[in-house]
């Protein structure tokens, strides 16, 4: 059974009403396309780039089924989240048993931020009034209101953070932010933190690409729980 999915969006708003240059590649300014009413211009169909971090997060190597990665977290420096010691031993725990016990096995929703980095497509829409963004990945989609003071935080500790088994509780709290750094990138970042799993706020930083190909879209994707569900649907 699907879990709901809960997130929570605390500087997308911030992100789109701030207007001025951006820093692209080469330490040139880059001035954002601004929308109608005068908001950075966010809207296409966005990827994540880095396709090893749906795996893990933090820096790691080849395995079956996973490919190698430096890792996407920008705050500490070594790229490793502040684990508090009896969260540590559950990470590996859950590492170890990571093929049965991800949740995306059973189908739950991804959650936030592990939505943003999964290797499917998703789009933005703008409206003066909010961003909506519709995922690929089993029918997800999200809309942020740009004239509300506060914003909905209903997490649950039933996502983890990638399939390595690196989680939360449902003490979490992330701020998303994305800054549109050239024509064809977001610089997507995410300020986790966690009292009851983390010993201080931590962030990742990954760029997202827009899709340019003739005709893209965004399309169906399925989830099936189980193997046997998919077998026999196949028949």
């Amino acid at each position: 059974m699907r879990k709901p999915f809960l997130c929570a969006i605390a500087a997308l708003a911030a992100t789109v009403i701030a207007a001025g240059a951006q820093t692209a590649a080469g330490g040139q300014n880059y001035a954002p396309p601004k929308t109608p009413w005068g908001q950075p211009d966010l809207q296409g169909i966005w990827q994540v780039l880095n396709t090893a971090a749906a795996s893990d997060i933090e820096p790691h190597t080849a395995s079956w089924g996973a490919p190698a990665g430096l890792g996407v977290i920008v705050d500490p420096a070594n790229g490793m989240i502040p684990y508090q010691p009896a969260a540590a031993a559950k990470k590996r725990e859950n590492f170890k048993n990571r093929e049965a016990a991800d949740p995306l096995g059973r189908c739950f929703k991804p959650g936030v931020p592990r939505l943003t980095y999964l290797p499917f497509p998703f789009q933005i829409i703008q409206s003066a009034q909010a961003v909506t963004i519709f995922y690929e990945y089993i029918h997800n989609y999200r809309t942020i209101h740009l004239n509300r003071k506060t914003h909905l935080a209903n997490f649950n500790d039933e996502t983890w953070v990638d399939k390595a088994g690196n989680f939360h509780s449902d003490a979490l709290h992330v701020v998303e932010r994305y800054t549109r750094t050239d024509a064809s990138t977001i610089t997507y970042e995410a300020t986790i933190e966690d009292p009851k799993v983390f010993t201080r706020p931590w962030k990742i930083s990954t760029p997202l690409v827009l899709h340019r190909e003739p005709n893209f879209r965004i399309l169906e994707y399925e989830c099936q729980a189980y193997a046997e569900d998919a077998a026999k649907e196949s028949k």
